[in-house]
């Protein structure tokens, strides 16, 4: 049962979310927009910059580490996409963890793995940023990085409908780098070279060792999905937009990464692929015969893409937090002309600015990894207690059975000790 308390602040929230209100932030996303957000942070953050560590890490193996995390990862978008029709706010995660465990203290923590994981992830980013930039412009690799991360935060600024707008332009461009990959190398793709790719070449504990690493790491690729959810306040018709959103854009990654792991493996030595700083920028020369400076800028801009919408997506948690009281006040800020969070933006971008000086882009991506692991197995506790509760999602909601959550949970489980095995052995 929710205290008077509770129930008050969420009347105060529900007030605050409509369209309306001159000090709410602006309902504009519709379904094509958010899909194109949701490809922009998952695609940008991940298939850019870890073909090439995941192919050294599982080897030949590389498609079943991507599809091994496409598997985890659609277990959990299952989960947000009913948590998301139960409870369309900012605050996202932080918010299901509040409603399904009744606890303030384990929704700040989530909310705070929220941030953490997005701004990690930014980190990350941007750090492969870097390595394509670096191709072309010749400057220290560090000014390129706090670069990246203020002109980030003044697109960010600038408004939700425009920054998405830009996202949404690239994500068209990276998406297209994709397919071109895959035109150019699925022709020569054939069971006999799959099969040479996936040899062994060492004992099966040894494989399997380096396929649940390889996962951990593809499962980066993914993470994305999950940042649809914060800019709920921001969509329109939300019950019906955001589980749509989120299915659609798993489905579409998924496809592309199993099918450009499978080209990569068997059209490039992994030694050179694990190798390269540009990893996709490689693997269209090898595969084209082309030269590879356009996919190397279009690179840039889609790298920088994935950080951008990361940004957005961790001033809406930070905004979401301080709105209900968990976090300071002043990070629920709108600005009155661009109606963004202008506080929490620039919290954001110093927290970014910070991580990109201390950190290498492999530590970064596994600790973003392992982070948003346990973000997800609280919601999908979250949600498998709400279920429990047997309250109804609104009609006609998206709804999931009530062992989803509990498959989630034990797959999560079984990534990470897996990975800590592998460490430890």
């Amino acid at each position: 049962m929710k205290s008077q308390t509770d129930t008050q602040m969420d009347a105060q929230i529900d007030a605050q979310m409509d369209a309306g209100a001159d000090t709410g932030l602006k309902r504009v996303l519709s379904l094509p927009l958010l899909v194109l957000y949701g490809l922009g942070t998952t695609i940008g953050a991940g298939i850019f910059v870890l073909t090439g560590k995941v192919a050294g890490v599982a080897g030949g193996f590389a498609p079943l580490a991507f599809l091994s995390a496409a598997i985890l990862a659609g277990l959990a978008a299952l989960c947000f996409a009913e948590l998301a029709v139960r409870h369309p706010e900012s605050g996202g995660a932080a918010v299901y963890v509040k409603e399904g465990l009744g606890s303030d203290r384990l929704a700040l923590l989530t909310g705070g793995l929220v941030i953490l994981a997005g701004l990690v992830s930014t980190a990350t980013i941007i750090t492969g940023f870097a390595g394509y930039a670096g191709d072309l412009v010749p400057a220290p690799a560090l000014a390129l990085k706090l670069g990246a991360a203020v002109l980030l935060g003044l697109i960010a600024f600038w408004g939700v409908q425009e920054s998405v707008t830009v996202a949404a332009t690239v994500t068209i461009a990276e998406v297209g780098v994709l397919i071109a990959i895959c035109l150019f190398g699925l022709p020569g793709l054939t069971l006999d070279g799959i099969g040479k790719a996936m040899q062994p070449a060492t004992a099966d504990a040894v494989i399997w060792a380096g396929v649940a690493s390889g996962a951990l790491l593809a499962f980066y690729a993914f993470i994305g999905f999950e940042d649809i959810v914060n800019v709920a306040e921001e969509t329109r018709d939300p019950h019906r937009t955001l589980p749509r959103a989120i299915i659609v854009t798993l489905v579409v990654t998924s496809i592309l990464y199993v099918a450009v792991s499978l080209i990569a493996v068997t059209a490039a030595p992994l030694n050179e692929l694990a190798g390269s700083t540009a990893p996709l920028t490689f693997l269209f020369e090898r595969v084209s015969g082309l030269p590879g400076g356009t996919i190397s800028i279009i690179a840039i801009f889609s790298v920088l893409n994935g950080a951008l919408i990361q940004i957005i997506m961790a001033s809406r948690v930070f905004f979401g937090l301080g709105r209900r009281g968990w976090l300071p006040a002043w990070l629920a800020t709108v600005h009155r002309t661009t109606r963004t969070p202008s506080n929490a933006i620039i919290l954001c971008v110093l927290i970014v600015a910070l991580l990109v000086t201390a950190f290498p882009l492999e530590a970064l991506a596994k600790t973003t990894s392992f982070i948003t692991l346990a973000i997800f197995a609280l919601v999908a506790v979250a949600l498998f207690r709400l279920k429990r509760k047997t309250q109804a999602v609104p009609a006609g909601g998206f709804s999931v059975p009530i062992w989803l959550p509990v498959a989630t949970v034990a797959a999560i489980a079984a990534l990470v000790i897996a990975e800590l095995y592998n460490r430890l052995g």
